[in-house]
């Protein structure tokens, strides 16, 4: 295997967890083979996974000083990333984390180092960008690490980091083929439904291919080069539109931006589809899923396409929230329900004495189960997802039956 670090001919730009590229692997169409040989070791892995150990605890001070060498070795990426670099250095910490979890699992590995080679596009990342972030990635590892910085360690990472960035290249070049890096939409209809929650709907310039239940990042022009997730609140229409829930969040400029601030007539940018939380993952003709607030966006989303469908699933549909005021969409989704003679609807809170089901929605759906026979759509809080699919686990469903997207930034974690 072939590999390089050193200052590139070229400017680098974005990347995250990415490092020098290596010779070409197995790699196929998307960047995901078939199969995969393990790329490392298993002393190659011990390694890594011991240096990880060693710098973990200072893992935030060591993500700072990677930025800050990247950006003095290579002023000309500064422009390229957002003024505000909290959430940017957690990505980078959750994709390495990530790539070290999945080290001694090629196929995963190449999955979702696929999916980080695609993503990327929308930031402009070239092959030629790479060596520059592996050079900084390997000298923050060297410092934070001190003596259990070997020889061997340096040589296990950078082989590591090979693979990583052959996998990102081959998944980049290959969907640069295929479709735009961005889509500019612009913002057709804005509802505001309170709570600090907006139904903000745009028209893609172009068409936009994605599947109910996928999530999309979003740019606004307020905070350019922020990019959030966020899941369309519904099946693919033929007008093209997209609608998304976004409730404002203390301190999300994003969110406060389209929920407050965003117009009839401004355009925002879309990076490419991403998710494997559809109804094509489905094995059982009987759906459980499960909302907790806006999660009920993708959640919808597969409601409609069950519909579009002809209705050949049977959904049993829960939503939860901490109190009536806060069970968001139940009007909308009970009226799909009267509807539709396949789609039940319970609601439940768990802070608040009224009329109906009390609990949180873990405790609920152990209630009312069980649920082995279902095939599982989860979508809410991460704390919400973990208890549910625990619950659910324990009461006899398959895990590879429970479906949903992964948490915070989700091309940078795990299911």
């Amino acid at each position: 295997m072939r590999f390089r670090i050193g200052r590139p001919t070229n400017p680098p730009a974005h990347t995250e967890g990415t490092a020098p590229r290596a010779a070409p692997s197995q790699a196929a169409a998307g960047g995901e083979p078939a199969t995969a040989e393990p790329p490392l070791s298993a002393h190659e892995t011990a390694l890594i996974r011991a240096s990880v150990s060693v710098v973990e605890p200072f893992a935030a001070d060591m993500t700072v000083y990677f930025y800050a060498i990247l950006f003095t070795r290579y002023p000309e990426v500064r422009p390229m990333f957002p003024p505000g670099m909290d959430a940017q250095r957690g990505r980078l910490l959750r994709a390495l984390l990530r790539i070290v979890d999945l080290v001694d699992d090629p196929e995963s590995l190449v999955r979702f180092c696929g999916h980080l080679g695609r993503d990327h596009r929308k930031f402009g990342t070239l092959s030629a960008h790479f060596p520059a972030v592996g050079e900084c990635l390997l000298a923050s590892l060297a410092r934070y690490a001190g003596p259990a910085w070997t020889a061997d360690t340096a040589a296990a990472w950078t082989k590591a980091y090979g693979v990583v960035a052959d996998v990102m290249i081959s998944a980049a070049e290959q969907d640069e083929a295929q479709r735009p890096a961005v889509w500019p939409a612009k913002v057709v209809h804005k509802v505001q439904r309170g709570h600090g929650i907006a139904e903000v709907t745009v028209r893609p310039h172009v068409p936009y291919p994605y599947v109910a239940g996928q999530y999309v990042s979003l740019e606004t022009p307020w905070w350019p080069k922020s990019w959030r997730y966020y899941s369309p609140a519904n099946a693919p229409r033929p007008d093209g539109t997209l609608t998304f829930h976004v409730r404002a969040v203390a301190g999300g400029s994003v969110s406060d931006a389209l929920v407050h601030r965003s117009a009839v007539g401004d355009v925002v940018q879309l990076g490419a589809p991403m998710g494997d939380m559809v109804l094509d993952a489905a094995v059982h003709r009987d759906l459980l899923c499960v909302a907790g607030g806006t999660g009920l966006a993708p959640i919808r989303a597969i409601v409609e396409e069950v519909a579009r469908r002809g209705g050949r699933h049977k959904v049993d549909l829960f939503l939860g929230a901490r109190t009536g005021a806060e069970l968001y969409g139940v009007d909308d989704m009970l009226r799909m329900a009267q509807q539709y003679h396949w789609l039940s609807i319970r609601g439940a809170v768990s802070h608040e004495y009224i009329p109906g089901i009390r609990g949180s929605l873990p405790q609920v759906l152990a209630e009312y189960g069980p649920w082995y026979q279902h095939d599982v759509f989860l979508s809410g809080p991460a704390p919400m997802v973990v208890s549910a699919s625990e619950t659910l686990t324990r009461h006899g469903t398959q895990p590879e039956r429970i479906h949903h997207d992964p948490f915070e930034t989700p091309v940078l974690s795990a299911p």
